[in-house]
């Protein structure tokens, strides 16, 4: 029987690992932080699975708000406490009649597993197949990695971007600037 030499050592950091950087040490140097789309874009119509027979499209969630939440991936420690507080804070969102969605490359089988393991009360939209194609029509693919990045966007009633963020990687943004956006958006209205 082989045995396996106790030198191992990772080349390279997991994903675990990236979560847990500081704020100075992501990314590449010289590299730009990825931008937002603006408000008042017109949101990218999109249709992904939200269970294996099933699709949710932006376009069929008109007439009231949206908010996406892209993140990188079922399972990870920051994700992972970052869609519990979403759970926790949806009764809040929907006060303004808004859709919470969050969306990642995880495959339709990982997300059912995750919503279950936290009891996740909305709607876990896999974004896998072509592999990011709705990340990066909303320009949040870190191509590098494969995986989405930490994202936030509300659309307006009207399908238009009212706020955007990208958060680093390895932080949860929390939920004020979307409770906030929601409130400016309902006294727009």
């Amino acid at each position: 029987m082989r045995q396996h030499s106790s030198s191992w050592k990772r080349t390279k950091p997991s994903a675990h690992d990236r979560e847990f950087k500081n704020n100075e040490t992501q990314g590449v140097v010289g590299e730009k932080k990825k931008q937002p789309l603006k408000e008042g874009t017109k949101a990218p119509d999109f249709s992904l699975k939200d269970t294996p027979d099933q699709k949710v499209a932006l376009s069929d969630l008109l007439g009231q708000p949206v908010i996406l939440a892209f993140y990188p991936a079922d399972f990870s420690p920051v994700c992972g406490n970052e869609m519990t507080l979403f759970n926790e804070v949806l009764p809040e969102f929907q006060k303004y009649n808004a859709q919470f969605l969050g969306i990642s490359v995880d495959n339709i089988w990982s997300h059912l597993a995750f919503a279950k393991d936290r009891n996740l009360r909305f709607p876990l939209l896999s974004d896998f197949h072509p592999k990011g194609a709705v990340s990066k029509l909303y320009n949040a693919y870190r191509e590098e990695a494969g995986e989405s990045e930490r994202a936030l966007y509300v659309i307006d009633k009207k399908g238009f971007i009212f706020w955007s963020y990208i958060s680093p990687v390895g932080i949860s943004p929390g939920a004020d600037g979307i409770l906030n956006a929601l409130e400016k958006l309902q006294k727009r209205s």
